[in-house]
């Protein structure tokens, strides 16, 4: 049976990066279900990863594709891995004191929870580093999210420092071993 990942992205430059992975996810023959935040279709077009996913990308918790079922409700119990990258603070912050104004934060809330979930942040070191993230993080691992750690790099703003999204590599291999899958591209 086709394992079915839910990839939310959330507004960094980082979101670019969702097209890759998506891409990468899809050949590995994942059935991948993109969730994305307001800010993260500023960065990359839902059209590209519908395209890349071969599925309806979710941008609006209030659309309802179907009267009997609720969209945020249904992608969480279908879900075999949920996993946020980017992570951006702002969507860190509502996910850690319950916010549910957005298709990823909504989705995000109703998740099984079993249900394996991981949080890639990426963002400007200082924002990483301050100790209202690390709190919010730290609250998000108390509730079982997973997080996988922003690397060292040169970042957008020109700093260099710890917040640039993982590898590719990295987060592929992670979604594989928690879906005891082996195919590691």
């Amino acid at each position: 049976m086709t394992k079915r990942i839910l990839l939310a992205v959330s507004g960094s430059i980082s979101a670019y990066k969702a097209a890759d992975l998506t891409s990468q996810l899809k050949k590995c023959g994942y059935d991948i279900h993109v969730l994305m935040t307001e800010k993260a279709q500023a960065f990359i077009t839902p059209l590209t990863l519908q395209v890349l996913s071969k599925n309806t990308v979710h941008t609006d918790v209030m659309v309802e594709n179907s009267a009997d079922r609720i969209n945020h409700i249904e992608l969480g119990k279908q879900a075999d891995l949920f996993i946020l990258a980017p992570a951006s603070a702002n969507t860190i912050a509502k996910l850690a004191n319950g916010f549910a104004d957005n298709m990823v934060t909504a989705t995000a809330l109703a998740l099984p929870a079993d249900l394996p979930k991981f949080i890639a942040p990426a963002m400007n070191t200082k924002m990483y580093d301050n100790p209202i993230t690390q709190r919010n993080i730290n609250t998000l691992k108390e509730v079982g999210y997973q997080i996988i750690e922003p690397k060292s790099s040169l970042l957008a703003c020109g700093d260099i420092g710890r917040g640039a999204l993982a590898d590719l590599e990295i987060l592929l291999q992670t979604i594989q071993e928690n879906l005891q899958d082996t195919k590691i591209l």
